[in-house]
Order: C-alpha cells, then structure tokens, then sequence
C-alpha cells in the first residue's frame, strides 16, 4: 500500500522525533543516558503521481527538547533536573542563533521491503553536512527512519561536566516514527 500522490504535511500530529545521547568519561556512571524528544517539529513530503517520494523537507524547533526518559546514573532525574538538562541541551546547540535544525532530502532510494535510505543534508548549528536515513516500514503506512549525528561534524562541542570527567558521547542517535496510514486510507476512498 503506497501514500499517494501529492504533498503531505505533517508533524507532531503524525509522528515523533527523538534524540538519544550516551554518556561518557570516567564519571560516566554518575550520569544519564538520555531520550529526548522534539515537541516541535514539521515536514513536508512531496510524492510524484508514479507514487515515488520526489522531496522532503524537515524542520525541528531546538528551542523545543524535552527530556523524557533518563536512564542510569547515580540518582533519578527529577522534573528540574530534566528542565535544567533541556536548557543547557539549547545552550549547546546554541539555538538563540540557530533556533532550527533542518533535513532537506537530495536522494530517495526505495527497498522493495518499504523502506530504502533517503540521503540529504542536515543543517544545524550554523552548518551544513549530508546526511543519511535509514528508513523502514513498521506496519501499513507507518515508518521508521534512523541515523546518526556527530555533533562535532556540526562544531558543537558536546557537553561535558565535572572538568570534563562526565560527557555526552559525541554521536547523538535519532529516531523519526512516522504514521501516514490516513494519506493511504484518503488513496483508499478515492
């Protein structure tokens, strides 16, 4: 069952976008493995009458993570803990300059399974870098795309405390769960 022809605009209504940093350093047992979610968050997907995706577009508001799942350390992450997190996470990014991060697709290369990679570029922090997703079908018009981002490659320095015995490893995995079964179901009853 393919999405049909036509643009298709969605966000948070449809889908989810999600960080996951890992800790490292010599403290690293004292700090958190995180998920991260973006509650702002757009695309737009163009597909050609022949049904192929011909673009895609996706903009993610920075001034808009939220910590929603803290896994290790030495005590659980209270409510504070998670706002004071997300704060400095917008700090790091230095989204007062950069407010978005943005993927615009360059290449679409479909697997006969449903899924394929679409390739791109990302920019975010001011800089530019071609991107990969990885992108499978989990169920009738529900998709998973996954990559992984190297702050560094975007000059950011990932975050680091206790003189630097604690840090967030520099990649930083992202996970895009998309649910576009209504754009099938509008094929369906046309």
């Amino acid at each position: 069952m393919a999405i049909h022809s036509g643009r298709h605009q969605f966000g948070t209504d449809k889908g989810r976008v999600t960080l996951r940093t890992f800790r490292d350093g010599l403290a690293a047992q004292a700090g958190h493995d995180l998920t991260i979610e973006a509650t702002r968050w757009s695309a737009e997907l163009v597909v050609s009458p022949d049904q192929t995706p011909t673009s895609l577009k996706v903009t993610v508001d920075l001034g808009a993570l939220a910590v929603r799942e803290a896994t290790g350390g030495i005590k659980p992450l209270t409510d504070r803990d998670k706002r004071e997190i997300s704060v400095t996470a917008r700090k790091v990014l230095a989204a007062d300059r950069y407010p978005e991060a943005s993927f615009t697709a360059t290449t679409f290369k479909p697997d006969p399974a449903g899924g394929g990679t679409i390739s791109g570029t990302l920019s975010l922090a001011g800089r530019t870098a071609p991107l990969e997703l990885r992108v499978s079908q989990s169920g009738p018009g529900r998709y998973r795309a996954t990559t992984t981002v190297r702050q560094t490659d975007f000059g950011i320095k990932p975050y680091s405390g206790f003189l630097g015995a604690l840090k967030v490893r520099d990649t930083v995995d992202v996970e895009v769960d998309v649910d576009l079964s209504a754009a099938e179901d509008h094929e369906a009853a046309a």
